[in-house]
């Protein structure tokens, strides 16, 4: 599977980046999906719903479903983390995955960059670009934050699309 990274610190502009690559590459016939690291707990399912009390009673998986969508919760209980190769091989075939985090794992990735956070480039040897929204003199292509077209013809160029 074609795996490309969105990396960056806080408020950096990753998620809302993630968003818009999302919709150019699908808008060109390709198959996306996403996977996004989370720092902190989070819950997808609401309390006192059937679903969130079968989790809480001690299931280990619950699937949703509906004519909309499906979803396949885990519960890790006291299991680690699953690394991201192991959540890769979890996902369904599509033509590109776009991974928001994991900017420590070894995959291809644009670092999102804002000066106002002035938080310090990742810019190691995995980050291919940089997404910023003021010009940099670097040593990889530097794209302004907001040339989505731009950004996604370089990304499916990297994977090879």
């Amino acid at each position: 599977m074609r795996v490309f990274g969105v990396v960056g610190y806080k408020n950096a502009g990753k998620t809302g980046l993630m968003e818009r690559l999302v919709a150019d590459i699908t808008s060109r016939g390709y198959s996306v999906s996403t996977v996004k690291h989370a720092h902190h707990s989070f819950d997808v399912d609401q309390p006192g719903k059937d679903s969130f009390r079968h989790r809480t009673a001690g299931a280990q998986q619950v699937v949703l479903s509906s004519k909309q969508r499906w979803v396949l919760m885990s519960e890790l209980r006291d299991e680690a983390e699953p690394n991201l190769t192991e959540l890769l091989d979890q996902m369904a075939p599509v033509d590109l995955i776009l991974v928001e985090g994991y900017k420590r794992d070894s995959h291809k990735k644009i670092e999102a960059h804002r000066a106002q956070t002035q938080h310090p480039l990742i810019c190691d040897d995995t980050v291919l670009a940089v997404a910023a929204d003021v010009p940099m003199d670097l040593d990889r292509p530097v794209f302004d934050l907001d040339d989505t077209k731009s950004i996604a013809d370089f990304v499916l160029q990297q994977v090879g699309l």
